[in-house]
């Protein structure tokens, strides 16, 4: 068996100390997370942030800053996830879309309502990324690079 990890994008969106977040039915269950998602085939990791955020929310998502590449093994699935989460400010909202099959809504929540509920939150992820978006990690989005064309397997 070839081991994969998962490649996933996730964004941090503030607004006047809200959090964009999304509640979503996972298997019956309310859980809470980033705006998030999984890397498609010839897409970038700032593409896939901006496509998944407009899916989950109908919010437009303007990334600005990396805040982290993170790495988690679900232990429960065993499963190895490989995180890129993106900071940025959402700039409009599309009312009109629909969202993504098992998004539930989309919320402004503070750090404190986002702590109240930690029990529900999809993976320790969700609270990393905000903490360290609070301490003020922002990497240039030039960090990530895509290079395009043919080559040899």
């Amino acid at each position: 068996m070839v081991w994969k990890p998962r490649v996933t994008v996730a964004i941090v969106a503030e607004q006047n100390g809200r959090y964009l977040m999304v509640e979503e039915n996972i298997d019956g269950q309310i859980r809470f997370n980033q705006p998030a998602g999984h890397l498609e085939d010839d897409e970038s990791l700032v593409d896939a942030a901006v496509r998944e955020c407009l899916e989950e929310t109908a919010w437009q998502f303007e990334p600005q800053a990396l805040v982290g590449i993170y790495r988690w093994r679900n232990a429960g699935l065993g499963d190895t996830y490989l995180r890129v989460t993106f900071a940025g400010r959402c700039t409009n909202y599309r009312a009109e879309l629909p969202l993504d099959t098992g998004i539930v809504a989309a919320h402004w929540l503070t750090i404190e309502e986002i702590r109240q509920r930690e029990a529900q939150l999809r993976s320790p992820l969700v609270l990393a990324s905000v903490d360290n978006y609070l301490q003020g990690k922002r990497y240039p989005l030039d960090l990530l690079i895509d290079i395009e064309g043919a080559g040899v397997a």
